[in-house]
């Protein structure tokens, strides 16, 4: 079917923010004297927000204050150095323009940080998104539906006539719980045998293949 709205996940679906996520979370441990991860490790511990992100990171002793204070030296230093490594992925500031001049409006819905989602969609996709919302303590973030409700509230849609890109459970999540079709991207943080394992409905390889479900 043929969608007017896309919503799209912002890590791991339109920008590599891998290594910048990995350096800001090691710098804050390394302040506090905890070890480092990997990046690979680093690719399991995002999609849920960068508190979740501390959780996860650090070491298992750790207690509630300690988790708060690696909270708090991290947010700074990653708002700070959000764009160091960062880049779209191949294809996709191609895709946003061919959506807009087929008119398709398009929205981000993030569990980064709010003032980050909206730096970086300014940096790398000015004037390509008609939305894009990031996580803030007014509003529940994803799984929960509410980001991505209030989206389509803003603009003036219903949920049939959108449709969620992602690249992980917490998106196939997401768009259940809010009621839109899904389209899963390989190319991010989870493999393509981690969605299928999880019910990804629709995979996708390439930007082609998300313009063609988009607009079909």
């Amino acid at each position: 079917m043929s969608y007017k709205l896309a919503v799209f996940d912002m890590d791991g679906t339109i920008l590599n923010t891998l290594q910048d996520i990995t350096n800001a979370i090691n710098y804050a441990l390394g302040v506090h004297g905890y070890p480092e991860h990997s990046i690979e490790e680093v690719k399991f511990f995002v999609g849920n927000g960068l508190h979740k992100l501390v959780e996860r990171a650090v070491p298992a002793e750790a207690g509630a204050d300690d988790i708060e204070k690696v909270f708090e030296t991290l947010i700074p230093y990653y708002r700070a150095h959000s764009a160091d490594t960062t880049k779209p992925y191949d294809g996709i500031t191609e895709l946003l323009k061919r959506l807009q001049n087929a008119g398709v409006k398009c929205a981000v819905v993030s569990n980064k940080a709010d003032a980050a989602v909206q730096d970086l969609v300014k940096d790398y996709f000015d004037g390509l998104f008609d939305a894009a919302l990031g996580e803030s303590s007014a509003i529940a973030k994803k799984p929960a539906p509410d980001m991505t409700k209030k989206v389509l509230e803003t603009l003036g849609f219903k949920e049939s006539e959108a449709v969620y890109i992602g690249d992980s459970d917490v998106d196939i999540m997401t768009a259940r719980n809010s009621g839109l079709d899904e389209i899963l991207v390989d190319w991010g943080f989870r493999s393509r045998e981690f969605l299928e394992e999880h019910g990804a409905k629709r995979i996708v390889s390439t930007t082609d293949d998300i313009y063609d479900l988009i607009t079909e």
